[in-house]
């Protein structure tokens, strides 16, 4: 998988889980997703470590839990596409996003969104 990184904060937009979610269009939509943390910040990512305990969950559930305001603390959320890791979106200390993807077009289509991305 190929990755980039780049800064969590965008001027003053804070780029939350949320809407990298929603960035990824219809590519995330049909995934798994498994959800570890670090550093429980919020009653969501208890809920979120459960459900991704067993067998994970969907998108929609995911987006559902994490909500435009949700800031993570060393995260990361792991989308399967069946038994197939294809993207791994990781949170570091809330100020670094890197996002590792099987597909190039996941990549492109955010650097599009943040330009000052950069490869892993």
């Amino acid at each position: 998988m190929e990755g980039i990184t780049f800064p969590a904060w965008q001027g003053e937009h804070y780029v939350t889980l949320a809407e990298l979610l929603v960035r990824l269009g219809s590519f995330g939509l049909d995934l798994t997703w498994r959800v570890e943390f670090d550093e429980i910040v919020d009653p969501r990512c208890v809920e979120m470590a459960s459900r991704s305990a067993d067998t994970g969950m969907d998108t929609l559930t995911l987006l559902s839990l994490t909500t435009p305001f949700l800031q993570l603390i060393d995260a990361e959320a792991r989308g399967f596409a069946g038994d197939e890791l294809v993207l791994v979106l990781t949170e570091f200390d809330s100020s670094l996003w890197d996002v590792r993807a099987a597909d190039e077009r996941v990549l492109a289509e955010l650097r599009r969104h943040y330009p000052g991305a950069t490869d892993l």
